[in-house]
């Protein structure tokens, strides 16, 4: 099975603070460093670096060689990357605070120059039965979907930043798998209940997944029939960045290779708890190899 993620490229530039920046002020921060970033970008990496066999489609300004070039390292295929001669490569302000999280502002820049012809050739490479992964990153990502799921790809969505429109987007009823957190969740459904999250989502979306992340409460997974939870690892988090999409990036890839939904909410969770304890966003990221060999100790009960 091939994997396609579809998604956003950034450069993120990230600031140590003491806390997060409140309206009208002004605060020194004590540390900037730039590190490869964009959702889409991380969850190429943490498929790529989980075994998948990874392409990444999107685009970058002239500013971004450094994005591909990062991408090509970690084992992601980019012949569908594009670069734009004028546009600026998106681009991230993230604030980091000691406990370890985080606030960001996002620019779009070339992520918001997707067009319905780019997601016409990106998809010809694929066939039925293969994974897209995508997330509210860029644009014609409702055409993506419903393209995507026309010629029988599993359709995988991380609905992130979540937007009222979204929420409300006909082509969520395409998706295979939904990935997401209870903020997104409630947005969607209505409800804060994690259970309620679950059995709304299945309700209104009947041919979707749900895969739940619950800080940390662990994570849920809901196909309407089987429901399975996993809890965090106890360790201390330094940035959790791109914790959400290593475990994303870390459960398709353990399901595209062919893996139970047990194994792959057990590999993801132990991901994300690697990732957090590192500086960065895909920088963050583990190997396969770490994953497998790292020991956590026994993670605590989910909720």
């Amino acid at each position: 099975m091939k994997v396609l993620s579809f998604g956003s490229l950034n450069l993120d530039y990230v600031y140590a603070l003491d806390h997060f920046v409140e309206a009208g002020e002004t605060i020194a921060a004590s540390e900037r460093s730039i590190h490869h970033g964009g959702k889409g970008l991380n969850q190429s990496v943490a498929l790529a670096m989980a075994g998948a066999q990874t392409y990444h489609a999107g685009r970058i300004g002239q500013d971004g060689v450094m994005l591909k070039d990062w991408l090509v390292q970690k084992g992601a295929d980019v012949s569908l990357l594009e670069t734009d001669p004028e546009l600026p490569t998106g681009h991230a302000i993230i604030q980091v605070v000691p406990s370890g999280q985080n606030s960001i502002i996002i620019l779009a820049g070339t992520n918001g120059s997707i067009t319905e012809t780019f997601v016409d050739k990106m998809l010809e490479s694929f066939e039925s039965g293969d994974l897209m992964l995508l997330q509210n990153e860029t644009s014609c990502r409702d055409y993506a979907i419903e393209k995507a799921a026309e010629k029988g790809l599993k359709v995988a969505l991380n609905p992130s930043p979540m937007t009222e429109e979204l929420a409300a987007s006909p082509a969520l009823k395409y998706v295979s798998y939904f990935i997401l957190n209870e903020i997104e969740g409630k947005a969607v459904t209505g409800e804060t209940d994690p259970e309620a999250i679950c059995r709304v989502m299945k309700e209104k979306y009947t041919n979707g997944i749900v895969v739940l992340t619950l800080g940390g409460d662990g994570a849920v997974y809901y196909d309407g029939t089987t429901k399975l939870s996993h809890g965090i690892y106890p360790v201390k988090a330094v940035d959790t960045t791109a914790a959400g999409d290593t475990f994303a990036g870390f459960f398709l890839a353990t399901l595209a290779a062919g893996e139970t939904p047990e194994v792959a909410l057990q590999r993801a969770s132990k991901a994300a708890a690697i990732a957090v304890t590192r500086p960065g966003a895909s920088d963050s990221i583990p190997t396969l190899e770490e994953v497998l060999n790292t020991n956590l100790g026994e993670p605590l009960d989910a909720k």
